[in-house]
């Protein structure tokens, strides 16, 4: 009896499906998306799309996956399951980064030449609103309330925080030289803007704006001007940051609460975004001068593989 039980409670486990990542990687050189199998490692299938695919996000059931097309003017609209283009979107001029709002109805892009921040109907297909910022306009997160969304000007060395709902500028707050990425705290408290040419991440109080915090990185052997901050993601119980370091081809691991940067991954050439897997246990980087993404263990704290994947990866999304 003891047998059959144990038989019969094996066989339960293995029918239960298994949650498996999908990694999609934007190559901006290649003008495609790389489809990865999360479990096995491996590349499962390349998508066309635009030119000059940067930013990317997945809809809010996660059944389509947007991709900036900085060079059509567009965002297209990639259905994952059939694993194309099935139609686009209006984005304003050049844009290069943007986000889902959490109503799942509106897009906020950064459109980088013409210093604005446009909001997009999905619906609709269109532009109904746009926002002035700063010159350069890049990174942008919204908050999990959806209250605001922050938006990054390179050029001006200032984040934008914007009411989402009336589209009003609320605050500008100046940063370190060339901020990339913005990312919001989990409960929304803090602010966490990630500065290209200081190497360095500044974190903000929402409420009051004010400046709380600042981590700078320092490896040895490597110049400051060569550690520069840009992608970031946050873990889901908000203790850790994690922060690509361009041409320092690091990623750096930062303890919220101290600050303090806990370790280093060496990872491939010129990392430009990362992605934490469902489970938290996997970072995944895109290392954009080496065309390949690396694969991190986080629980053994080491690079596991690396995966060719095409010319210029940028951006990396993980979905189911």
């Amino acid at each position: 009896m003891q047998v059959l039980i144990a038989l019969l409670l094996a066989t339960l486990v293995y029918d239960q499906p298994a949650v498996v990542d999908t990694i999609y990687v934007s190559n901006e050189q290649d003008n495609t998306v790389a489809v990865v199998d999360g479990a096995t490692m491996t590349l499962s299938a390349t998508i066309d799309v635009g030119r000059r695919p940067r930013g990317m996000a997945l809809s809010v059931d996660r059944k389509i996956l947007f991709v900036a097309e900085g060079d059509d003017n567009r965002i297209d609209i990639v259905d994952v399951a059939k694993r194309q283009v099935i139609g686009q979107l209006p984005s304003g001029a050049d844009p290069e980064f943007f986000v889902v709002h959490p109503d799942g109805k509106r897009l906020f892009v950064a459109n980088e030449n013409d210093n604005l921040v446009s909001v997009v109907d999905i619906a609709a297909g269109k532009v109904i609103g746009t926002v002035d910022v700063g010159v350069e306009p890049e990174g942008l997160a919204v908050s999990a309330d959806g209250r605001f969304v922050a938006c990054t000007s390179e050029t001006t060395s200032m984040v934008h925080l914007i009411d989402a709902r009336t589209l009003e500028l609320v605050d500008n707050l100046l940063v370190d030289t060339r901020p990339r990425a913005a990312s919001f705290s989990t409960d929304g408290k803090q602010l966490w803007v990630s500065s290209e040419i200081r190497g360095t991440v500044t974190v903000f109080e929402t409420a009051t704006r004010a400046q709380t915090g600042k981590v700078e990185f320092e490896l040895p052997g490597i110049r400051r001007e060569g550690v520069q901050a840009v992608g970031m993601a946050m873990s889901r119980d908000g203790a850790t940051v994690y922060v690509a370091l361009g041409p320092a081809n690091r990623i750096a691991e930062v303890d919220v609460k101290t600050l303090t940067v806990r370790r280093f991954y060496l990872v491939g050439q010129r990392p430009w975004h990362v992605a934490l897997s469902a489970d938290q246990k996997r970072l995944v980087s895109a290392n954009g001068n080496s065309g390949d993404i690396s694969f991190i263990d986080l629980e053994n704290q080491q690079v596991v593989k690396s995966l060719p994947v095409g010319r210029g990866p940028w951006d990396i999304v993980i979905g189911p």
